[in-house]
């Protein structure tokens, strides 16, 4: 048996292994981000905004829940078999929205895909930091980050150019069962983690207490000031992604656009979200977490904005890349910061209640996005959904201890 060892050279072939893998898990959210919430209103019918971005709303809670559960169920079982397990869960996704008669089975449809979700995406972001060392993280996370949503961004667009050749149901779904057989294949080859986790946990210097549940779950969502940042900047960023992922369709097909149009603008967003991580999380373990958090976050406020104020096609394209970008700066440099605050020992767990948290955002974006599209319209709803990562990004200003273990001690108060 090799000698275990920490690093991402060391581990070389399994982390590519994490890399491909994740690329497929991202790919399961792309089906249906460009088409879904027009097959709620072709489909089934659904004049409400609120009924259309219900989807979403089962996909955020049950993600979120998921995540939050996802550590401790991996260290029971392993983290390989976790990512199994959801892989498993993922091939109901396809199948239900290609059979699917009533909206509700979209609906529970999107539970499936939150699980899915919430296991598979989690154990290879939580594999990843395990092999990695400290002046990694950045690194490790922005590659699953980039590796996951450019599996969203391809298959945004390959499901629109799919729905406009042929038709919204079921011929782009057919690619999401191929999508779980292979994920499913690549994660058997998959090494797991558990003595890499042991081996971290040895070496680690911390002489603290081991947290339960309840006190990691207080520490992450309030007690400890750069934690309590960074989970509500994670938050805002998916809120906002929430409202993009229900109301881009619906505001773009207003301004007049095919559907092979907003596909690819739909599409660029994360793949400008995917591509840039390749740089940011890197670039985080050298220039340190906080600037990077809250220059993203406004970015992100920024560019939402000049959505509504532009009128030309390359413009909004433009925007769409900036969204990607500020959302790029901030989502692998929150997960690697969360790693350097907290230790090996309840490090899974913790990450856990940020993603929780992060994921509830999903939801929150939906329902906010679709209440307020009911009550105003879908340009108000977009305007003022930017205010959140605002203040997230004032937050981190005022409150976020620079966390990068080279630049600075780790700050629990």
């Amino acid at each position: 048996m090799n000698k275990v060892q920490i690093g991402i050279k060391e581990n070389l072939i399994n982390f590519i292994l994490l890399v491909v893998t994740n690329f497929f898990v991202g790919s399961m959210v792309g089906l249906e981000r460009t088409i879904l919430p027009i097959i709620g209103e072709e489909d089934f019918g659904l004049a409400s905004a609120s009924a259309a971005l219900s989807f979403i709303i089962s996909f955020g809670f049950s993600k979120a829940i998921v995540n939050y559960f996802a550590g401790t169920i991996a260290d029971r079982l392993g983290r390989k078999k976790v990512l199994l397990i959801g892989w498993s869960i993922g091939l109901l996704v396809p199948l239900l929205v290609i059979f699917a008669t009533s909206w509700w089975m979209i609906v529970v449809a999107n539970i499936f895909l939150g699980i899915n979700q919430g296991l598979a995406w989690s154990m290879t972001v939580n594999m990843k930091i395990d092999i990695s060392k400290p002046t990694q993280r950045g690194l490790a996370v922005g590659l699953n980050e980039f590796a996951g949503y450019v599996g969203v961004a391809v298959m945004a667009a390959v499901s629109g150019f799919v729905a406009t050749n042929f038709s919204n149901r079921p011929e782009p779904f057919y690619l999401g069962i191929i999508i779980v057989v292979i994920g499913f294949i690549l994660s058997l080859f998959v090494r797991d983690t558990e003595e890499h986790i042991k081996l971290q946990t040895k070496s680690s210097n911390n002489n603290g207490p081991t947290l339960s549940a309840k006190e990691v779950f207080k520490t992450t969502t309030f007690k400890n000031k750069s934690l309590s940042s960074i989970t509500f900047a994670g938050l805002s960023t998916n809120l906002k992604d929430g409202m993009a992922w229900g109301l881009f369709p619906l505001f773009f097909t207003g301004v007049g656009l095919t559907v092979s149009q907003i596909g690819l603008l739909v599409a660029i967003y994360p793949a400008s979200w995917g591509f840039f991580q390749l740089f940011t999380g890197a670039l985080s373990d050298k220039i340190g977490r906080k600037w990077l958090i809250v220059g993203g976050m406004w970015l992100q406020a920024l560019s939402l904005w000049m959505i509504l104020f532009v009128n030309q096609y390359s413009l909004w394209f433009l925007a769409a890349i900036l969204l990607g970008l500020g959302t790029a700066m901030v989502y692998p440099t929150l997960q690697a910061s969360i790693s350097d605050v907290a230790q090996p020992e309840w490090r899974a767990s913790s990450m856990g209640v940020y993603r929780f948290w992060r994921d509830s955002g999903y939801a929150f974006g939906a329902l906010f996005a679709g209440l307020l599209t009911d009550m105003l319209n879908v340009n108000w709803a977009i305007g003022l959904v930017a205010l959140l990562p605002l203040s997230a990004g004032i937050l981190a200003a005022i409150r976020l201890n620079e966390t990068l273990p080279s630049l600075t001690k780790q700050t629990q108060k």
